[in-house]
């Protein structure tokens, strides 16, 4: 466990950094500073406040512990009880004060760029990525965020062989990160006459929306075709070459777009495609080298990751890292339960990251 002097030490000087904040705002001279005063200023506030009541709770207890040896045992036995009351309290805004220490992790405030796409099994992995791809959209239409769909490849069956969407919104990233990864169906296709149960995959991946200032792409570094779009089966869009696929060579990331019939749309979200994916590459090989650190791990976002298992014949749904079931898996394909794997997911995740020492 980390060392109580040094939390202590490090509480401190948060303590000193706000009031020190606080008095070079009120400086006119650093006033075109002002902006980035404020704002960190405001991320400590919460701490800080947090801070006080602890310190409060604190001398509290250590009163109550000197009343608890002294007295008869009448009052004694009551002291006990509030001291009890006190500790439990103090324990909470411990561990709350250290969950705001917590490194954040800076695309948590960002919009999301979905994509899913159909694994192994044919047009019954195409289906089910479809289901998929519909459950999020529900699930952001009950947080009330803004769900874009910016491609769709349709096996012209029902199925999805791949479906991109933009998802804009509050903390959209922060709640949908732990989705990256392998998610597997077991259940008896419409086709199937002997009613032999079969499994299939489709993988999702959720990249933060990154902005020019967070990836840096050079023209030189794109290649950029266009062509004539097709729907299923080869069939033609429209007449015009207005399909966009562009390939950063560095990296051999390809995207392409053909939803909209203007090439300068096609171009502009396939653009902003092909940012999430770099931007999220860059984010993996950051933080490698901190996950490998780690005592445990949610889930590395890794695509070939198998994460949750949907059984349809016996109506539960699987979470395999925090083994999670659920036996609502009509109500996680609405939508209206996806939350209860996402906060058990943030749960552990936080826990993990608690458990390490606090430098």
């Amino acid at each position: 466990m980390a060392d109580p002097t040094l939390f202590d030490r490090k509480l401190d000087k948060l303590v000193a950094r706000h009031g020190e904040l606080s008095t070079l705002m009120a400086d006119p001279v650093r006033s075109r500073d002002f902006a980035k005063l404020a704002k960190e200023y405001a991320e400590l506030t919460p701490m800080v406040e947090g801070i006080g009541s602890l310190r409060k709770l604190q001398a509290e207890r250590a009163e109550l512990e000197q009343l608890a040896g002294e007295g008869d045992p009448e009052m004694r036995k009551l002291i006990e009880v509030e001291l009890d009351a006190v500790r439990k309290r103090l324990i909470a805004l411990d561990e709350n004060i250290k969950t705001l220490l917590l490194p954040k992790d800076e695309a948590d405030e960002k919009n999301a760029i979905l994509e899913v796409r159909a694994g192994t099994g044919g047009e019954e992995a195409a289906l089910f990525a479809a289901e998929l791809f519909r459950m999020y959209e529900r699930y952001a239409t009950l947080k009330g965020w803004r769900f874009e769909t910016m491609e769709i490849s349709d096996t012209g069956l029902g199925g999805y062989k791949e479906a991109i969407a933009e998802i804009s919104g509050r903390n959209v990233f922060q709640r949908l990160k732990f989705e990256s990864g392998v998610h597997r169906v077991q259940r008896v296709p419409d086709t199937e006459g002997s009613g032999r149960i079969h499994t299939s995959a489709a993988t999702v991946a959720v990249l933060p929306e990154a902005e020019e200032v967070d990836i840096k792409i050079e023209d030189k570094d794109l290649r950029i075709d266009v062509f004539r779009s097709s729907g299923p089966g080869g069939q033609s869009v429209n007449t015009t070459d207005s399909a966009v696929r562009i390939t950063h060579i560095p990296t051999g990331t390809v995207v392409s777009q053909q939803d909209e019939k203007s090439q300068h749309k096609n171009k502009a979200k396939a653009m902003k495609v092909l940012r999430a994916r770099l931007y999220e590459r860059e984010r993996q090989a950051r933080d490698s080298e901190r996950a490998a650190t780690r005592k445990s791990q949610v889930g590395s976002g890794d695509r070939s990751e198998r994460i949750r298992t949907y059984n349809f014949p016996q109506g539960r749904v699987s979470d395999h890292r925090i083994e999670l079931t659920l036996y609502k898996i009509e109500k996680v394909m609405e939508g209206t339960a996806l939350d209860e794997f996402i906060d058990a997911l943030l749960a552990e995740d936080r826990a993990n990251k608690l458990s390490e020492d606090v430098e």
